[in-house]
């Protein structure tokens, strides 16, 4: 297969696939989509969908949010680890788009980078999820798969995301992001991988990668 047909390959399997692709964390607006991400830092999209409901009854805006303080923030948060960071993060970037958006989330991912506890991810997935702005996050599952597909060297998530944005076209950025996840968790995870069931990396995957599972099979 020549690269292109590796990549059309990807994309109309993941789009036979997913067809209609859900987004893993639960929100109601930019606000809401921005504190889950934050949030889901080494964290599980369930364990962050089973916490943010407490969080947001209690606020579900920055003008809320400000009024609790750091420790509350944080003793609601707790069960999705790294709760003090997250907590200083949240209160922060609340106050932030207040004094500086009118409580409003901006919408370009270097303004979001600005903001405490924000990395380039999480500015990459609310700015395609919120606002529909092409952007190509990378987590673990979409790095992984990358290299197992021969798509990237797999060296760093910056290199993965150059590639992705390189061999993908644009205007399927945002949904590729989200189909890649769902693909990697349901058929080529980092444990219990069974390349019998992952089509794609069968079909494309790196030689050395297909390589090594034959020899861990046996």
């Amino acid at each position: 297969m020549t690269k292109a047909e590796k990549i059309s390959f990807v994309i109309d399997t993941l789009k036979r696939l997913y067809p209609q692709i859900p987004i893993p964390l639960d929100h109601k607006d930019p606000y809401t989509l921005l504190i889950a991400v934050l949030m889901s830092a080494q964290s599980t999209d369930v364990k962050v969908n089973q916490i943010t409901p407490l969080l947001f009854e209690v606020a579900d805006n920055p003008y809320d949010m400000i009024k609790l303080s750091v420790e509350e923030i944080r003793e609601i948060i707790k069960p999705v680890g790294l709760s003090p960071m997250k907590a200083k993060g949240i209160h922060g970037l609340s106050h932030i788009l207040i004094d500086k958006y009118n409580g409003r989330v901006p919408e370009s991912i270097e303004e979001l980078e600005q903001l405490p506890a924000v990395g380039h991810k999480t500015a990459s997935v609310v700015v395609a999820q919120a606002f529909n702005i092409p952007a190509f996050p990378v987590d673990t599952h979409i790095h992984r798969l990358m290299y197992r597909w021969g798509l990237t060297t797999g060296k760093n998530v910056v290199q993965t995301e150059k590639d992705a944005k390189r061999l993908f076209p644009e205007h399927l950025w945002n949904d590729l992001h989200l189909q890649i996840i769902w693909y990697g968790r349901q058929y080529s995870p980092a444990r219990g991988w069974d390349l019998e069931k992952d089509i794609i990396t069968a079909t494309i995957g790196r030689k050395s990668v297909i390589e090594e599972w034959n020899k861990v099979r046996k």
